[in-house]
């Protein structure tokens, strides 16, 4: 696959993930975290399967084959990240959420050292700092004295939990995720994450509630892009060219969440819209190609 094909799928990815910001506080209104995941990954799953049907794979062989990926993958990226996500999601701000995940591209770029041996150019890590200062930025508002002010809750660290999960769930894609078949694997490891999600709303003690229009509209967009569509494009782009560099696009995630929200009616400022930039030029940074000296 072409590597700018490859730059646009990660890039699509984040922009439906900054959506989820966004979506997550209409869902939440009407469902309790532990439903809102579940619904969330039982209609995506459901969605994947009929793609992966249609589209011709073998998904019992899929799942004979390679199960312990599957259900390890949905433990991490589905589970693991989601509860942690949606629960941290109902007692903190999308600034602070933003900002705790925001340094999941470094943390994703250490475990890949240490547990994949990917080894990561200078100019990498330099984008790393870049890009970090950039969603600083834009989560201030261009006043870098109200990171200072932010205030440190359970839901940031039930956030710094999501953000941890989602660094190893990047890595093990990398190492487990088989290499054929994208789309039906991603379709048995959000089955196996649907149906743990499921199980855990069940035991819980918040019965089930029927979504409202608004939050119903939110969640079929999340399910379509922020995880059919999404997890697909990322599982396929850490595939690709590894997860410490695939990760640092996870940086774009708050910058789409802004665009998002300015297009739904609260546009965003100048300091915000310079902090974008600054995020894409970190970006740039780390993917432009490197040019090889010819040799003579």
């Amino acid at each position: 696959m072409p590597v700018n094909s490859v730059y646009l799928l990660l890039a699509t990815s984040a922009f439906f993930w900054g959506t989820n910001f966004v979506l997550a506080g209409p869902v939440l209104a009407d469902l309790p975290p532990s439903w809102a995941a579940a619904l969330r990954f039982l209609l995506g799953a459901a969605l994947m399967l009929a793609i992966a049907r249609r589209k011709g794979d073998d998904l019992l062989q899929l799942a004979r084959r390679h199960w312990p990926a599957h259900v390890l993958l949905g433990l991490l990226g589905i589970v693991g990240f989601n509860v942690f996500f949606f629960h941290a999601m109902q007692d903190t701000s999308a600034d602070n959420g933003a900002l705790v995940m925001a340094t999941n591209p470094l943390l994703t770029t250490l475990l890949a050292a240490v547990l994949l041996g990917e080894r990561t150019s200078v100019r990498h890590l330099a984008a790393l700092p870049v890009a970090l200062i950039g969603v600083a930025v834009v989560i201030s508002h261009g006043d870098l004295g109200r990171l200072v002010r932010l205030q440190v809750d359970r839901g940031d660290l039930l956030m710094l939990c999501a953000n941890l999960i989602w660094a190893l769930f990047n890595v093990a894609t990398r190492r487990f995720m088989p290499k054929v078949s994208p789309v039906g694997n991603t379709a048995l490891m959000m089955c196996a994450g649907a149906a743990v999600l499921t199980v855990v709303a069940f035991l819980g003690d918040v019965p089930f509630v029927l979504p409202g229009l608004h939050a119903g509209v939110a969640l079929a967009i999340m399910t379509v892009g922020g995880t059919v569509l999404a997890y697909l494009f990322w599982g396929m782009g850490i595939q690709q060219i590894g997860a410490s560099r695939a990760a640092l696009f996870l940086n774009l995630v708050p910058v789409f969440a802004m665009l998002v929200s300015g297009a739904l009616g609260t546009p965003p400022t100048p300091a915000q819209l310079t902090g974008g930039a600054i995020v894409l030029a970190g970006v740039s940074l780390a993917m432009m190609p490197v040019r090889r000296r010819a040799t003579a």
